[in-house]
């Protein structure tokens, strides 16, 4: 981005007359002095775009270096669902991965450079969570989803208006993006020249060195260390999190000594893993994983998940709702940052 320092180019040289030149410029030929000139204004245009480029750089973009290594993934608990168990010895190697999930400003950056269009948007509807919608779009939706009426199908809704017409973001730019597909998270990583993580590399990072612990903090559940559902699903949430739906990406402290943010709670968030059940399967149309569950997730998994580090799910590539975003993750460069968590 070039950044207009002067309403002329010409004013920068103002006062530089050779005949009165006291600095190291007399010393040329006055032919000699505009080439010198030119070099010093080009050197400050581009010390403008830099700084330009750098402030728009969001506080959000920063990425948490991680060794690496074996560890135990998933769970044996006796509620593991959806292939959380067994739990099973796996290897990562060294990675990087965004501090927090996806922001609507960033996303908005990723749209307004490529034009990019979500599948929510090109099929023209999307989930959205009963309780968020409108009475006058209810009253135009003759639908719902089997065994899980509190889903609506809403016409208009994407991450620009997550809860359908009449809806915006202009409020919640620092919240995360959500009704992304696993395709439209896939193009803004390659976009941001990044990928989506591993199953094995998620939950790697949101046990930020833990072992066998149930949250990415340890074993004891805190009412604000994670934004989940509280009280009778779907009908009334207490919000003792403070949030009913979906909040900032970094509205609680990180939730584990790697300063990581909303790993668990908040929105679902893809990886790259293809999806397998406890027993292998993948089921007939393929699914990727999904991981860390959702703002409509309990403690106790009465109604819906179980909140906690191994929690999982697998949907389809084209799926969207007002629950579902995404991080980006990266191979860890060579050397190692002296800033690094």
């Amino acid at each position: 981005m070039l950044v207009a320092v002067s309403s002329s180019p010409n004013a920068l040289l103002e006062g530089f007359e050779t005949t009165r030149m006291t600095s190291k410029f007399a010393m040329y030929p006055k032919s000699e002095i505009c080439f010198q000139m030119i070099l010093l204004l080009l050197a400050v245009v581009t010390t403008y775009a830099v700084a330009a480029t750098a402030s728009e750089k969001s506080q959000y973009d920063k990425m948490v270096r991680f060794e690496g290594g074996s560890y135990r993934l998933g769970t044996d608990e006796k509620d593991a669902r959806d292939g959380e168990g067994p739990s099973r010895m796996v290897t990562v190697k060294p990675f990087e991965m965004e501090q927090y999930s996806v922001t609507n400003e960033q996303f908005r950056k990723f749209v307004r450079d490529t034009k990019f269009r979500t599948e929510a948007e090109t099929f023209g509807w999307s989930f959205v969570l009963e309780p968020f919608v409108s009475e006058k779009i209810k009253a135009t939706i003759k639908e719902s989803v089997q065994g899980a009426p509190w889903w609506l199908p809403v016409k208009g809704a994407y991450w620009r208006q997550p809860f359908g017409p009449g809806s915006s973001i202009k409020e919640m730019m620092n919240y995360p993006a959500v009704h992304i597909s696993w395709n439209d998270a896939t193009a803004y990583c390659k976009w941001a020249k990044k990928r989506l993580p591993t199953e094995a590399e998620w939950e790697f990072a949101a046990r930020g060195g833990l072992k066998g612990k149930k949250y990415p903090w340890g074993d004891n559940y805190g009412k604000k260390r994670m934004n989940i559902w509280q009280g009778d699903f779907p009908e009334t949430n207490t919000k003792e999190d403070g949030f009913h739906g979906v909040c900032p990406v970094d509205a609680f402290k990180p939730q584990n000594d790697k300063g990581m943010y909303n790993m668990v709670g908040n929105v679902w968030e893809w990886t790259s893993d293809q999806y397998r059940d406890e027993a292998g399967a993948g089921g007939k149309e393929k699914k990727y994983v999904l991981r860390g569950g959702s703002y409509l997730d309990t403690v106790d998994g009465e109604k819906n998940h179980i909140a906690r580090v191994t929690t999982r799910m697998g949907n389809t590539a084209d799926s969207g709702s007002d629950n579902l975003g995404f991080r980006c993750a990266k191979k860890a460069s060579k050397t190692r940052r002296k800033t690094e968590l």
